[in-house]
């Protein structure tokens, strides 16, 4: 067999002079630098901060952004000095902001003093459309992996959790997901205060949202559980912290080319007494978490079952809600679960 192809035999003969002279300086390797005027940003966060993350990489073509979760500090940095100087080369560093315990070394404050071109921007928390939602377990600690799962992952129904801990049965806690009930538990006085907490959380970090959250609010749902956004808020949140870093972001929804990652993991429904309050649609479909496997849908009867089964498993005292420890303290609260049974 020759050693070459018939169709590539014409080629040899210049392919080997070129091999004799050897290469010019102008086809050397050199190495890569970034082009001038690409940015080079960091984003530091929570599950936010991806989203953020992915729509600055949309309204900013070219530019690196890198995502460096909160949970995964200590694991990849060490301290916060070593962060700090991955830090170093980063023209614009976003974060949340992040309490001590996540890196040795301090708190965001602390990463701040030490990269002065950190700016903070707010973490989207809103319970509006979703009242009954409660962490069960360990919720202070800041850290999923000390939150009970229920059977969409950490996010359970307080209405089911007290059910089940009076000793209601399946049926009984059903028919306390009513807007008569809902209204007696305080559940359309959420929407106030996870504005308020939102907007002074928000101003607190020098990010105020006021007009945004009016805009979101006009849009209908905007929140998947009360600690997801939906990617137009998070594409908002980049948009905005682009343009006060000077940048010039494009004038684009990102909801429009780019998948939303939080819709992925679970999403809440707005209950239909909620939804009738605030106009907008509603539902009884509570969606597991789909990022490892096909996700679970599941109607409010399986998922009140499924909670009671798990609750069953549990000691008591892992249990732990403040919601539900203050609803048993309250004589009202508990003669109105008691009246279902």
């Amino acid at each position: 067999m020759p050693l070459l192809p018939d169709l590539f035999k014409p080629l040899a003969p210049p392919v080997q002079a070129l091999a004799r002279r050897g290469l010019s300086p102008r086809f050397r390797a050199r190495p890569w630098r970034r082009p001038a005027g690409t940015p080079r940003i960091s984003v530091i966060g929570n599950c936010q901060a991806e989203g953020v993350a992915q729509s600055l990489r949309l309204l900013l073509p070219g530019a690196e952004v890198e995502t460096i979760l909160v949970a995964g500090l200590a694991r990849r940095f060490g301290t916060i000095d070593r962060l700090a100087s991955h830090l170093g080369s980063a023209d614009h560093v976003f974060s949340h902001f992040f309490p001590e315990g996540f890196i040795p070394g301090g708190n965001v404050h602390a990463l701040a003093e030490r990269v002065p071109r950190l700016r903070l921007f707010p973490t989207i928390l809103f319970s509006g459309f979703h009242p009954d939602l409660v962490h069960v377990g360990d919720e202070a600690s800041l850290r999923l992996s000390r939150l009970v799962a229920s059977p969409v992952g950490p996010y359970h129904s307080a209405i089911a959790l007290q059910a089940f801990r009076r000793g209601l049965s399946v049926a009984a806690a059903l028919r306390l997901y009513d807007g008569a009930v809902f209204e007696r538990l305080g559940y359309f006085g959420l929407w106030e205060a996870g504005a308020e907490y939102l907007l002074r959380t928000a101003r607190d970090v020098g990010f105020g949202l006021d007009r945004e959250f009016a805009l979101w609010c006009r849009g209908g749902v905007f929140m998947h559980v009360v600690n997801h956004p939906r990617l137009h808020v998070l594409g908002d949140v980049a948009r905005r912290l682009a343009r006060e870093a000077g940048l010039d972001p494009l004038d684009i929804a990102v909801e429009a080319y780019a998948p939303d990652g939080l819709v992925a993991e679970s999403v809440w429904p707005v209950l239909p007494a909620i939804a009738e309050r605030y106009g907008v649609t509603g539902s009884t479909l509570f969606k597991g978490d789909g990022r490892r496997a096909p996700p679970r849908l599941l109607d409010l009867p399986d998922f009140v079952a499924e909670s009671f089964a798990l609750y069953a498993r549990h000691r008591p005292e892992d249990l732990a809600c403040a919601r539900v420890a203050a609803w048993e303290a309250d004589e009202e609260i508990g003669a109105l679960f008691d009246a279902v049974a």
